[in-house]
């Protein structure tokens, strides 16, 4: 599966940040990742991000306000958030603010490549006469 979308990961836990880098090079994407929502804002990579994975708890800024932040910038990024404390009022409102896929760590791989499939698929122009 080679492609040349851009995955973001936005995780400050730099282990599973690795860890996701090494899996969506495998998967065949282009992937950037940041240690914080800041340094994912003032990326050059913002910009051809075609899907965004952001922790939901992160220091500062969270995965749901990176989401909200970037929606009220104009970008609209898929986004896929993963947390080892799910919680039922930030899946809501995640679902709510139209993120793909909320995944409580750990998570099943299977289960975050159909996220990543939905995510780049809600990122690609209809096609022509559809």
């Amino acid at each position: 599966m080679a492609t040349a979308s851009l995955v973001s990961v936005v995780e400050d836990d730099q282990f599973f940040r690795e860890s996701m880098r090494r899996l969506m090079r495998s998967l065949g994407y282009d992937v950037a990742t940041f240690p914080s929502a800041a340094d994912f804002l003032a990326s050059p990579r913002l910009a051809e991000t075609a899907c965004l994975i952001a922790d939901v708890h992160m220091p500062k800024m969270t995965g749901l306000e990176l989401h909200e932040r970037l929606t009220e910038a104009g970008y609209a990024i898929p986004t896929i958030l993963v947390t080892a404390y799910p919680d039922d009022a930030d899946h809501t409102r995640a679902q709510n603010d139209g993120v793909v896929c909320y995944l409580p760590k750990p998570f099943d791989e299977q289960h975050l490549v159909r996220c990543l499939r939905a995510a780049l698929k809600s990122a690609e122009p209809p096609e022509e006469g559809s």
